[in-house]
């Protein structure tokens, strides 16, 4: 039988790529196999964002080298955000690549892939809805980015903003759900910019208010907002639908306006604080999630203070952090100077982390010993683990029956920085926990 392998780096979006690729393989008849010596044809999804990521691609693509030499009939792919418009670099680089896909576009090898098993196909990617998806499944909503940030490749390797219409999403919720999805999340570079580019002008509030009817889907999630772009319309849209999780993922990047300004993020600090503040006074409970950049070209120990500030002001849920490195091609790159040294982007990078377990160990510890929401996403080892309707990962101990899928209450008996500790309600364990049970809606955040 016909194999493929899919490795996968980076975002939601490409998790949301692979998906359909793999969805697409599988229709043409091919195995997914877990080793990529394996596999007649290998596909790496590759990430740029950070330095990090593009290394761990460049090593699994010369560890690719020995696998073609040995079977010069096996295909390899890239695919993803290494791949821009143009491809000599790539090729001259690495020539026992066989296909170089930009993101969202894997047409050329899905009709390879066809023609090797001689049947023909339909390279229409926008129903590519997974058969078996996932208790929670990703759903693109709109590809590309028209913000070039002065430190970001994406638009770049993305292209522009292009919104999917409001009827092909509903749909696509609906063949998810009855296929036993739960939990969709609506994904963008730049979620709250859909649909500014289509004919009706919907937003995102209409778009969830559209999703909301749809029979057997339990929550709803939206990532990544651009603060600029996070409407009122749309915090009520969350705070009014049932279905539509009290979470919301902002990245503020730098605490200094300074910064965003040579970042060209178009606000101010203290909008973005006016805007966390609507966000709480808005969705009672609601859990907000962010990303920072640490040591941008410029970055001063007084400025770096500043993000410091934030934090410390808003105590985030989740904080995802990164040190600053230069992207090839980047506006950044063209214009700025990379002067803040790598050992000092470390030791802050390490300070927002310690901070930031302080803070969701305290946040965190407010919700043990109360009872809460959780959607059953998988079994991992002894324990069944979901996440609370504010993203808070959940470990279910003591039950083996099935509750994957299942909405369930929980006590919540341990809590820690990263995740917490339950059982079902009425369990040995529950009863004999030393913290009472408090019946509680949404912990603040």
């Amino acid at each position: 039988m016909a194999s493929y392998h899919l490795w996968t780096v980076g975002c939601q979006m490409n998790v949301a790529d692979s998906d359909r690729l793999g969805l697409s393989l599988d229709q043409l008849g091919y195995e997914s196999v877990q080793k990529a010596e394996d596999a007649d044809i290998v596909v790496l999804n590759s990430c740029v964002v950070r330095q990090g990521a593009e290394d761990k691609v460049v090593g699994r693509l010369d560890s690719l080298k020995s696998h073609k030499k040995k079977n010069p009939d096996a295909t390899i792919a890239l695919m993803g955000c290494m791949v821009g418009p143009r491809t000599d670099a790539l090729r001259e680089r690495f020539p026992h690549v066989d296909f170089f896909l930009r993101p969202q576009d894997f047409t050329a090898l899905v009709e390879f892939a066809a023609d090797r098993q001689g049947l023909s196909c339909d390279t229409d990617q926008a129903f590519l809805v997974p058969s078996q998806p996932t208790v929670s499944t990703f759903v693109p909503i709109i590809q590309g980015c028209d913000e070039f940030c002065t430190y970001c490749i994406v638009p770049y390797r993305r292209g522009r903003e292009t919104s999917r219409p409001v009827d092909e999403l509903v749909r696509e919720a609906e063949m998810l759900a009855a296929r036993g999805a739960k939990e969709i999340t609506l994904l963008g570079q730049i979620v709250d910019r859909y649909g500014h580019d289509l004919p009706d002008k919907p937003d995102l509030a209409d778009l969830l208010r559209a999703i909301h009817p749809v029979e057997g889907l339990e929550r709803i999630r939206f990532l990544t907002s651009h603060p600029r772009d996070m409407t009122q319309r749309i915090l009520d849209a969350v705070a009014e639908l049932p279905k539509a999780c009290e979470h919301l993922n902002l990245p503020f990047q730098a605490g200094s306006d300074e910064v965003l300004e040579r970042m060209r993020r178009p606000y101010t600090i203290a909008q973005y604080m006016e805007l966390i503040e609507r966000a709480r006074e808005t969705i009672p409970g609601v859990a907000i999630s962010t990303d920072v950049i640490v040591g941008f070209c410029g970055e001063t120990d007084e400025e770096f203070q500043q993000t410091m500030d934030v934090l410390e002001q808003v105590k985030f849920d989740i904080v995802h952090v990164a040190p600053y490195s230069t992207r090839p091609g980047t506006i950044a790159d063209r214009k700025l100077v990379d002067d803040v040294p790598p050992k000092v982007k470390i030791q802050r990078r390490k300070a927002v982390e310690e901070l930031q377990e302080r803070i969701a160990t305290d946040l965190n510890a407010l919700l043990a010993g109360t009872r809460q929401e959780i959607l059953i996403e998988r079994r991992v080892k002894d324990a069944w683990t979901g996440r609370t309707r504010t993203n808070k990962i959940v470990h279910v101990q003591g039950s083996d029956a099935n509750l994957e899928g299942r909405v369930v209450d929980v006590d919540i008996v341990r809590a820690g920085p990263w995740s917490l500790t339950a059982v079902l309600p009425g369990t040995d364990a529950a009863d004999s926990s030393s913290t009472p049970i408090r019946e509680i809606e949404l912990m603040p955040s």
